[in-house]
């Protein structure tokens, strides 16, 4: 067994990536005073997370190829408290019994040999894993012709997962294709009362009764569309990348509107570019991992849906600095703030932080200009201007290392507030997979070679694909 670190101590919510668009708060127009508490309260996260570095309580890895560590993060479902979600057949809320959950991950990069994560991270008691396994997809729940490989966490089968905390298992050998899918098996004997998941996945998941990790037969599955139990895969051996940048974001990032189970999303696009051997011969070798969460905020949660995730100031030392190998990460969140009228000092001052505390652990710092939304349904003036300030600020502000402008890449031609309607999912607001590949097409893939944090980045550090 490989501990991680805590989980964050309380969950705090967001917005259905799946719905028409973020739904306004009322009496938000300004910072109140609970408000206030809550951006000092993120300011005291990162500025405990600065401590552990100083204190050498370093990430599981902070670099590549750090003494005796060879990992690379391949896959990421960020993780958020169990509860009912409106509209969704996820059993986290109530939690499992008996019963097997089998993960299906797509992967940005393969390797040799895996190691997989479970999470307890949100949880308030221990979960007692009973067995799990890892093997590649050949369809729905059904393993290729070689079946699962199962898990081990200090050489035993079984392993209590205590109450906010993470784990590793140890490494098994497989053979993991670079963009392939993933089934990782976890069967839990007792009652675990709400679990800890990732609820808007596009993929299909699958749930049976009784232990079926080394099951081959999809019969014996139903289906669920979360990830529960399991939020990290990382791989190890020559076909690895030499490391990896965590792409931090809300649902544009989580899934889009895109097709289920087509892996569509701008990370998978992203990593399809990097893998492509008619791609440009010095594209670096990194994996995509997909830190999004569907109605995620910066600055705060949004109170009673605790399905969306604490804020992104609050899960930045899980969901970024503890992915193996990690040297980079893209920004790219702050829709969902202006859906709650926050402002545009209160948002570049969350992005401040994120860059000064993803600095202080030497990574390099990408800023994504948030795409446009203005046919949605919560646009206002007022917004347009707050998310006109932020972007100016991303393009021209010179804080982070190097700019992505989403927002040019997905504008109608002539109107660079609204999506455009070809890359329109249907809202306003979330692009469908023409769009998603928009915006993996639009990034200049040198910008994603880690370098050296300069805090120097500016508008035209963006590639090619601005518009159409």
């Amino acid at each position: 067994m490989h501990p991680i670190h805590d989980g964050a101590a309380e969950a705090a919510p967001g917005t259905d990536p799946h719905s028409p668009a973020p739904s306004p708060h009322p009496g938000t127009g300004t910072p109140t005073a609970a408000r206030r508490r809550r951006l000092r309260a993120g300011a005291l996260t990162l500025a405990a997370s600065a401590g552990l570095i100083a204190a050498g309580q370093a990430p599981v890895a902070a670099a590549p190829h750090p003494t005796g560590q060879q990992w690379v993060a391949t896959w990421q479902g960020a993780p958020v408290v169990g509860s009912a979600i409106p509209g969704n057949t996820c059993p986290a809320g109530d939690g499992l019994a008996n019963q097997t959950v089998r993960n299906a991950v797509f992967v940005s990069a393969g390797g040799s040999s895996v190691r997989v994560r479970l999470t307890n991270a949100f949880g308030t008691a221990p979960v007692t894993v009973g067995h799990a396994s890892v093997g590649v997809q050949a369809s729905g729940a059904a393993p290729t012709p070689g079946g699962t490989v199962p898990l081990t966490f200090d050489g035993g089968a079984s392993v209590t997962i205590p109450a906010g905390q993470e784990l590793f298992s140890d490494p098994v050998q497989l053979n993991v294709t670079t963009l392939s899918t993933l089934l990782v098996s976890v069967y839990v004997p007792d009652a675990t009362g709400a679990l800890t998941n990732h609820p808007f996945t596009t993929n299909t998941n699958f749930v049976a009764s009784g232990d079926q990790t080394t099951s081959t037969d999809p019969a014996a599955f139903t289906t669920t569309p979360c990830w529960m139990l399991v939020d990290g895969v990382d791989v190890d051996g020559a076909a690895r990348p030499d490391g990896a940048v965590v792409a931090l974001g809300d649902s544009i990032t989580d899934t889009a509107n895109t097709k289920g189970d087509a892996n569509d999303r701008w990370t998978d696009d992203l990593s399809k570019r990097l893998a492509d051997p008619a791609g440009p011969a010095d594209r670096p070798s990194i994996s995509v991992v997909n830190a999004g969460l569907g109605g995620n905020r910066l600055l705060a949660p949004r109170d009673g849906q605790p399905y969306y995730g604490v804020p992104a100031l609050e899960r930045l030392e899980r969901d970024v600095f503890q992915q193996s190998g990690v040297r980079s990460v893209i920004v790219f969140e702050g829709i969902n703030d202006i859906g709650y009228d926050a402002s545009a000092a209160d948002m570049i001052d969350a992005y401040k932080k994120i860059i000064e505390a993803s600095h202080q652990r030497g990574l390099k710092v990408i800023g994504a200009t948030m795409t446009p939304f203005g046919s949605s349904s919560i646009w206002t003036a007022a917004r347009g201007q707050t998310w006109q300030d932020v972007n100016d600020w991303i393009r021209t502000g010179g804080d982070f290392d190097a700019v992505i402008d989403f927002a040019a890449a997905t504008a109608a031609p002539g109107d660079p507030l609204t999506l455009d309607p070809v890359y329109d999912s249907g809202d306003g607001l979330h692009p469908n997979d023409t769009g998603t590949q928009a915006m993996a097409d639009s990034i200049d893939l040198a910008v994603l070679t880690p370098g050296p944090a300069t805090g120097a980045g500016h508008a035209h550090d963006h590639g090619p694909g601005h518009g159409h």
